[in-house]
């Protein structure tokens, strides 16, 4: 008894720490995709000043990336179903370190906006492969936490972009900015290799055995568990429709689509890729002008990593809809302060000055604990299984589209309107998300993905698909 006991433990044990390498090196794929977001808010300024580039180059710059992450985004769905979720992780990875190289050698506008172009293309493989692949390796107790995990990595990426950018900028070196980032894809390419194939794909192409040793060595060894898992999976793919197929002959599928194809506009209009992209230039609309930009800058990356904590430890204790409550009611009155604070122009008294920074900081935890990893989960929660690849393609797509006008108008809506009336919009969108939320959104904490699949077919209401 005391064998099988301690066997049981080590079992228990083994399987965890599998679960959690598994988890970490697909959550990398956001370490990469947060330190490209990161790198620019730093580097803006100084490419600004050696191109001699106006507000609308910078705009441009910034911008190119999303597009061919979209364009990344919109190919990778029919890559990952035929070629599998690691092998599009590794193309990423290798399109990561030589876009990396080549912005860094950059001779002009022109070759930024290229080479950006083609990381974004390696941001969009990756961002729509690993929230993916690790809703289909993840337990479903811990399917909501294991894919905030990515969106933390994608947290630390920014922080760190952010604090290289801060001591980088003391030497005006922009260069290195964009491409030490070469690096850390590296160690994330070799980490790749090593990474199992998703079971539910390996199903789907007809190799079973090797999904059930992959679920044996994730699930504790509970061979009744791991049978039930694999014939779960069977069941969910015996029908013939998959992807655009599936989306033109089925409702309810077209229904899914449209609703993660939503969350991830909300996502993107909250504001907080304004932030990200240009908070330097927000810190000296607040009037703060130098190297305390950067660090204010770096202060709120820290925040952004910090907060997501919050998520991680929520996200499948208190469930998904009261989070984004939350998080979308904490984003609109941070916003809506930093408005009523910058209605006449620049801040001149330093103690409404850091209040206005504080308020800055608090709309970041607002995201980081909700919209932020929440809607990367429910994208990948709400898609049948046969119409996945196509579902989170279609909502990734979107995500990137919408980043890229966010990207491409801040600063002229900012030169036209003012901070202030440009902060009143992202607070009034806030708060007509949480109608959103409440409407449409379904509770899909602690429910299989199955299950969600299931109501989902025999078409229930969105928000009742998760019950």
């Amino acid at each position: 008894m005391q064998n099988n006991t301690t066997n049981n433990i080590q079992n228990n044990l083994s399987s965890s720490y599998n679960i959690i390498m598994v988890g970490f090196l697909a959550s990398l794929a956001g370490l990469m995709f947060g330190l490209d977001i990161g790198v620019m808010s730093g580097a803006n300024e100084f490419i600004k000043k050696e191109f001699s580039a106006t507000d609308r180059n910078i705009e441009t710059i910034v911008s190119s990336m999303m597009f061919g992450a979209a364009l990344g985004a919109l190919g990778c769905g029919w890559a990952s179903a035929k070629f599998g979720r690691n092998r599009c992780l590794i193309l990423s990875a290798l399109i990561f370190i030589i876009s990396a190289i080549g912005c860094s050698l950059a001779r002009g506008i022109i070759d930024l906006v290229a080479w950006r172009f083609i990381l974004g293309i390696a941001i969009g493989i990756a961002s729509t492969t690993a929230p993916l692949y690790i809703a289909e390796i993840a337990p479903e107790e811990k399917r909501g936490s294991m894919i905030s995990t990515y969106q933390l990595m994608v947290t630390v990426g920014i922080f760190l972009a952010f604090i290289s950018d801060t001591i980088l900028g003391y030497y005006g070196a922009w260069r290195w900015m964009l491409g030490i980032i070469a690096f850390p894809a590296i160690l994330f390419l070799i980490g790749l290799f090593s990474l199992p194939d998703s079971p539910r794909w390996l199903i789907m192409r007809n190799r079973k055995q090797e999904a059930y040793n992959i679920l044996l060595s994730l699930r504790d060894g509970d061979k009744q568990a791991v049978h039930n898992e694999v014939q779960e999976i069977e069941e969910q793919i015996k029908s013939p429709k998959k992807g655009f197929s599936l989306f033109l002959s089925n409702r309810n599928f077209r229904r899914s689509v449209a609703l993660g194809v939503t969350l991830q506009i909300v996502q993107q209009f909250t504001g907080m890729n304004v932030v990200m992209y240009y908070a330097p230039r927000i810190f000296q609309d607040m009037g703060y002008t130098g190297s305390a930009t950067l660090w204010f800058t770096a202060l709120v990356g820290l925040v952004n990593v910090a907060a997501t904590f919050i998520a991680i430890g929520t996200v499948d204790k208190y469930g998904r809809k009261p989070t984004l409550y939350a998080g979308f009611g904490v984003m609109a009155i941070g916003l809506g302060v930093i408005s009523f604070l910058m209605r006449n122009g620049h801040i001149v008294d330093p103690t409404m000055q850091l209040f206005c920074v504080a308020m800055l900081l608090f709309f970041i935890v607002g995201f980081a604990m909700s919209a932020g990893p929440l809607i990367w989960t429910l994208c990948s929660e709400i898609q049948p299984l046969q119409g996945r690849d196509f579902g989170v393609s279609a909502s990734t797509v979107t995500n990137w589209l919408a980043n890229f006008v966010v990207g491409y108008t801040f600063l002229t809506l900012n030169n036209n309107l003012g901070s202030s009336k440009t902060f009143l919009l992202y607070t009034i969108l806030n708060i007509i998300f949480i109608g959103i939320t409440f409407w449409f959104v379904p509770e899909t904490s602690k429910v299989s993905l199955e299950k969600i699949e299931e109501n989902l077919m025999e078409g229930k209401p969105l928000r009742q698909i998760g019950r």
